[in-house]
């Protein structure tokens, strides 16, 4: 317990009390009773189990009238929360009234009551004899710093639980993503029901793997701008996006690792596809600042795999147990599978997604095509970037005969890649003025143009001339200021999603040994574009 790395012998359920499917709980944020009727009815058509009313919210609270109505009118079961300030909540009165006012709740029906750690043996105390048997009071304790190690979580739920709670509420800070396998630890390993959240972005897996890890409920907000803490999903992604209900503690966990990666669609494409065909697996968002860290940590086969994005691509390699060949070449990989024996092997798709999408769009140009050989081949091939999208680009034109350009920001890694693949390097600047001949090709694999700064280009107009085709890594947007332009000059345009969905498909294969259900993962595109 004390060490981080959640292997295996930590996925094995130990009969941990509360193991029924996972609640989800949405928090009403009206700030008048009205608003919180309505919200409540919404909260029952998304599909919540458990409305949570938030008392610190309502601008203006008649306890005993309020609390009657909100609970005897609310359509799902209730758990009131009267949150203070000096617990991250918006009540600054009274403290004794604040405890009347759930004492209250209590009478009138309220199934949850949740009161923080610091007044839970008095109000518990106070309630003794008096509480019915239909209400379970959560004492929760939230830390908005960090998420301490797994000894102290351990004593906190201890200290929680000689309170006399009925449910265990721990809530710490994730400031990294591996702080959350310490409270995986502890709601796995726990003998009382018990909620564990880490908040913040970084904690986003501790919310939508509470299922796997036995927590007794989640919280999903109604929608993105009502959170009642930092990180929280809404509900409707947790039940459509993630499949939250198919989530069982020998669920396979997939995810995309990178900084940032919030925007990531794979999410969608993946969660669909497993679904579509009954595999038992989830495909998440992982923020990850340390690559190493994740790998050590996360280090059970559960966690089956996962695709890699910026800035992991080369960082990763050094964490593998195997790598591709062709990936080895490239030096960098975005799609690593766990084998049953925990070793990492790795995998680009990449170029495989980027050169067939960019060979398809030449060949509509260039009409017939000898058999067998590539419309790349004798190209002039100019790549923007020399990362690990770059390099990928690279060489997969590099291997179908193009002649290959490289520019990047600093001429030195332009130069190192260059010389990988036998091309000529240049900086970004000189682009704008290198057109030896018409007819180029030209890859985008930089992050200029990428939202929220969409109007950036990394090559004026009247340079876009020069080229046949043009392709843009980027896919938020789809349509970036670039491929519009080229596409003004009369070049062949396309798009970053085409690499996304093809290289997508490469990686289905590699992690479930089944083919890509292609035209979901285009539908899906198309509609989420």
């Amino acid at each position: 317990m004390g060490s981080l790395s959640l292997a295996a012998s930590d996925l094995e359920r130990s009969g941990a009390v509360g193991s029924g499917p996972t609640l989800l709980c949405t928090p009403l944020m009206g700030t008048t009773i009205d608003q919180m009727l309505i919200e409540m009815q919404k909260a029952k058509t998304i599909g919540a189990d458990i409305v949570e009313i938030r008392l610190d919210c309502l601008r203006n609270f008649n306890p005993r009238q309020d609390l009657q109505t909100l609970i005897k009118q609310s359509p799902l079961p209730t758990l009131v929360t009267y949150r203070p300030i000096w617990e991250g909540g918006q009540y600054e009165g009274d403290e004794a009234k604040r405890q009347e006012a759930l004492k209250l709740a209590m009478e009138f029906g309220a199934n949850y009551i949740d009161v923080e750690l610091e007044v839970a043996h008095d109000f518990i105390n106070s309630v003794y004899a008096k509480k019915p048997d239909t209400c379970k009071i959560i004492v929760s304790s939230h830390n908005f710093h960090n998420t301490p190690s797994t000894e102290a979580i351990g004593n906190l739920v201890a200290r929680i639980q000689a309170t006399g709670a009925d449910i265990v509420k721990i809530a710490t800070t994730a400031l990294d993503i591996t702080d959350c396998a310490r409270v995986f630890q502890i709601t796995v390993h726990s003998q009382v029901p018990t909620i564990g959240i880490v908040m913040g972005e970084r904690g986003l897996i501790s919310r939508l793997l509470s299922p796997k890890f036995g927590g007794y409920l989640t919280y999903g907000a109604l929608e993105a701008g009502a959170i009642s803490a930092p990180g929280q999903p809404t509900a409707k992604d947790l039940l459509d996006l993630y499949n939250f209900r198919l989530i069982r503690p020998d669920t396979k966990v997939y995810g995309i690792i990178g900084k940032p990666v919030g925007h990531s669609k794979s999410p969608l494409l993946f969660n669909a596809a497993f679904k579509s065909v009954g595999l038992n697996a989830v495909y998440l968002h992982f923020l990850v600042d340390d690559v190493e860290k994740f790998f050590n940590t996360y280090s059970s086969t559960d966690f089956a795999g996962c695709s890699c994005t910026i800035p992991h691509k080369e960082a990763a390699l050094k964490c593998m147990n195997d790598i591709d060949p062709i990936a080895k070449k490239i030096g960098a990989i975005n799609n690593i599978v766990r084998r049953p024996d925990g070793k990492l092997i790795a995998f680009n798709t990449d170029y495989i997604g980027a050169i067939s999408a960019i060979e398809d769009g030449l060949r509509g140009l260039n009409g017939a095509i000898p058999s067998g050989s590539s419309p790349l081949a004798g190209k002039l091939f100019v790549v923007l970037g020399a990362g690990g999208a770059g390099k990928s680009l690279a060489y997969g034109a590099a291997q179908k005969g193009a002649r290959v350009v490289v520019a990047n920001r600093t001429f030195e890694r332009a130069k190192e890649l260059a010389d990988k693949v036998g091309g000529k390097a240049m900086t970004l600047a000189e682009v704008e003025h290198f057109h030896p001949e018409e007819g180029m090709v030209l890859a985008n694999t930089t992050s200029v143009g990428m939202k929220p700064k969409i109007d950036d280009t990394p090559l004026p107009k009247h340079a876009l001339k020069h080229y046949c085709l043009a392709f843009d890594a980027i896919y938020t947007p789809k349509d970036t200021r670039l491929l519009r332009e080229a596409k003004e000059t009369g070049a062949v345009i396309v798009y970053g999603t085409e690499m996304l969905i093809r290289q997508g498909f490469e990686q289905y294969k590699n992690f479930t040994g089944l083919p890509a259900p292609e035209d979901l993962f285009r539908q899906l595109m198309e509609k989420h574009a």
